[in-house]
């Protein structure tokens, strides 16, 4: 009888204790896994924060499961800001061990007394593993979080847990923890807040939606605050005698700055993704407010170009004193464009003759001056076996011209006669000098169209190379790093007087006036600039650099359709304007450099000939490199070129017409550094010679394989023979 009595006795409390150990391991099953750190429950909470030159995020994103962004360490978080969360969320913090059954006691009585669920009993630290582990909201979850919680402050400290809390709580609009929160609403650090909007960050996350500042139930929300306020006053942690508060300032969002290709930029010179996962801020150089206004001020243009079809556009903006890069933008008609992820400041173009300053600065370099005088007159180059015609952008021929005129004006055809002087190999090392990696093939591939630009180069690597001319010739990488990076050093490309020299042409409005009137690029503030265009108008450029600041700008379609006749005068070139306005509003102006090693002395603008009492030409101060300034007595050699046959070239390949009767097909013979007065016996096939005047003869167009030679003759004296040049009319 006693043994079944004791047995019982201990069926209930076998079965009590099966239960109890099913429970037990029912929730072990349930519970995830523990983890050693924080951290590790979410990957990378800790990354690298990128800021601006200011302090301004950069790297920052909304649409992300985690806060990876504007987190403030617990000695960083007010202490009122501690307080006000601890008397909203739970007063028992420090007291309970991750689970607060006096909490919950009391919120189960004041459930079953409203007949509603009328108040929540989670504590701060089941809320911070609710974020981390979401369940549905059922009393088992609720039962399993509380034994993680336990756990999770077995393994961390309390303020540990509590600043993961305030960084990572969720907000309205996307926004997680109190410092977003803060900056969202009032566009303020923590520290900035007063005490009304500290409550308020702590009533909010009760329901972000639902008492949201801007959308929200505000008389919901105030109420809340008030009973907060109420209970804080009670404790003695607020002020009874406090002033009434007014109306929240509550600021417009500032969006994340579109920075995201020169971020990309940093990460791969400097590999700062190995930083992910660490506590820490990284400063680059770049000007988020001025990003940000000239990134409007490129849309706002291709905006207005789409028309014309113009869909794509960048702009770099650097200080060339100190070579930090300032706005690094990329733009594309409309907002679900997939060209926004393509960086167009690195994508190769064709730069046109954005590239002319160059060639000039070698061959100033190799003894001709500003005041040198090249011809500008119809030219044609053998390209395979067919022939190119160069031409000017107007159309127009303007016979012999100063170099000053000839790149003030970006004349082709005196572009094409300098590369012949410089050589195509030399002037390809020079821009190697210069930076432009991309042009990676040999001189001859490009031929003497790269004097035109028919290579393709990256908006950063032209802009770079404007930099080295407003450096006074010397060459560096831009840096991206606050501070500057030592390993970026300088290296001589072009001397200071050259690189001077070229910088003042291309701030003399008087050098462009012959195909760029109206002033466009005749910036407030003496500034050097340089448009290109590309063939068909599929690349657009304007470059430009102050005393201070250099800016290059393109424009085009990524897709390497061309526009409607856009060129760089009128695509970029007000975006250009409109960049320097917003450099110089604020800054210290001042000339451009203007090395004192030059010589100045007056010539005739026309003839580049030096200027002596008594003669009528339009006179002009101009610059020389020491040494190469013109004689007085030399008016006439300047005119001097080397004669040669231009058309046809060696090789040649016609086509005959047969829809043109015979009589009216003619193809011109032209040479080059003859002029008006001069007389040519043209030889055709071994013929006998045929005397005309000037340059060119319009040879009946005849079937077969043919031969032309030539005789030039000047007052009288026999000054070049051009041996045979063979070609075909098929």
């Amino acid at each position: 009888m006693k043994s079944r009595t004791i047995l019982l006795l201990a069926l209930p409390l076998l079965a009590v204790g099966t239960g109890a150990a099913s429970l037990a391991w029912s929730t072990r099953a349930a519970m995830g896994p523990p983890l050693e750190r924080l951290e590790d429950l979410t990957g990378t909470i800790r990354r690298m924060e990128i800021v601006d030159r200011n302090g301004v995020p950069l790297n920052v994103s909304y649409a992300n499961d985690w806060n990876l962004h504007a987190q403030a360490q617990y000695h960083e978080i007010p202490e009122f800001l501690v307080t006000a969360f601890l008397y909203a969320e739970d007063a028992r913090f420090f007291e309970h061990s991750g689970q607060d059954w006096r909490a919950r006691l009391a919120a189960v009585g004041q459930n079953l007394k409203a007949g509603r669920a009328a108040r929540g009993a989670s504590t701060i630290t089941e809320q911070v593993v609710r974020m981390i582990r979401p369940r549905p909201r059922t009393l088992w979850s609720r039962w399993v979080e509380g034994w993680e919680a336990r756990r999770l402050e077995s393994r961390h400290p309390k303020q540990r847990v509590l600043e993961f809390y305030l960084n990572q709580v969720p907000y309205a609009a996307n926004r997680r923890g109190v410092l977003q929160a803060a900056r969202y609403y009032f566009d303020r650090d923590l520290s900035a807040l007063d005490r009304h909007e500290t409550l308020a960050l702590a009533v909010l996350v009760r329901a972000p939606s639902r008492l949201d500042l801007r959308r929200g139930d505000r008389r919901a929300l105030d109420r809340a605050i008030g009973k907060l306020a109420m209970r804080m006053e009670e404790a003695g942690v607020l002020p009874r005698d406090r002033e009434p508060w007014g109306d929240f300032d509550l600021k417009s969002p500032v969006g994340p700055v579109d920075a995201s290709h020169f971020l990309r930029f940093v990460n791969q010179r400097h590999d700062a993704n190995n930083s992910a996962g660490h506590a820490g801020r990284l400063r680059v150089t770049l000007d988020a407010g001025l990003q940000t206004r000239l990134h409007d001020l490129l849309e706002g243009r291709l905006a207005m170009l789409a028309g014309k079809g113009v869909n794509n556009g960048a702009l770099l903006a650097a200080n060339h004193r100190s070579g930090e890069v300032l706005a690094w933008v990329v733009g594309a008609s409309g907002d679900e464009s997939p060209a926004r992820l393509i960086d167009a400041v690195q994508a190769p173009r064709q730069p046109g003759s954005a590239l002319k300053p160059f060639l000039y600065a070698l061959a100033l370099q190799k003894g001709w001056t500003a005041a040198t005088l090249i011809e500008d007159a119809p030219l044609a180059d053998m390209v395979g076996v067919g022939l190119h015609s160069y031409r000017n952008y107007s159309g127009v021929f303007h016979g012999p011209i100063t170099l000053r005129h000839a790149l003030g004006n970006s004349l082709n055809t005196p572009a094409v006669r300098t590369i012949a002087f410089t050589g195509e190999g030399a002037y390809l090392d020079q821009l190697h000098r210069l930076g432009f990696t991309t042009l990676a093939r040999k001189a001859d591939h490009y031929g003497p169209g790269l004097a035109l630009g028919n290579g393709e180069v990256t908006l950063l690597e032209l802009t770079q190379a404007y930099a080295a001319l407003a450096n006074r010739g010397h060459y560096r990488e831009f840096s991206v790093l606050a501070g500057g990076e030592a390993r970026l050093h300088t290296r001589p490309a072009v001397s200071p007087e050259v690189a001077s020299l070229i910088a003042d042409i291309l701030s003399d409005p008087l050098a462009r006036r012959l195909e760029f009137a109206g002033g466009l690029l005749d910036f407030p503030v003496q500034t050097a600039v340089k448009t290109g265009t590309s063939n068909d108008y599929r690349d657009s450029w304007a470059i430009g650099f102050s005393d201070r600041f250099v800016v290059g700008v393109w424009m085009g379609n990524l897709d390497q359709q061309p526009t409607q006749s856009v060129t760089g005068s009128t695509g970029p070139a007000m975006v250009l304007r409109g960049a320097f306005d917003l450099l110089s509003h604020d800054a210290d102006t001042a000339p451009l450099w203007l090395s004192p090693r030059l010589v100045r002395q007056e010539v005739c603008d026309d003839t580049g000939a030096a200027w002596q009492a008594g003669m009528s030409c339009p006179r002009r101060a101009e610059y020389f490199v020491a040494g190469t300034a013109p004689a007085p007595a030399i008016v006439h050699e300047a005119r001097q070129q080397a004669v040669r046959l231009s058309q046809p070239a060696e090789g040649l390949m016609l086509a005959y017409d047969p829809r043109v009767p015979a009589e009216f097909q003619a193809f011109d013979f032209l040479l080059e550094g003859v002029y008006e007065d001069d007389k040519v016996d043209w030889r055709v096939n071994g013929g006998e010679p045929l005397r005309r005047d000037g340059a060119r003869y319009a040879w009946p167009v005849k079937k077969g394989e043919h031969r032309v030679a030539a005789v030039v003759w000047r007052d009288g004296r026999r000054i070049a023979d051009i041996a045979d040049t063979r070609f075909t009319v098929r």
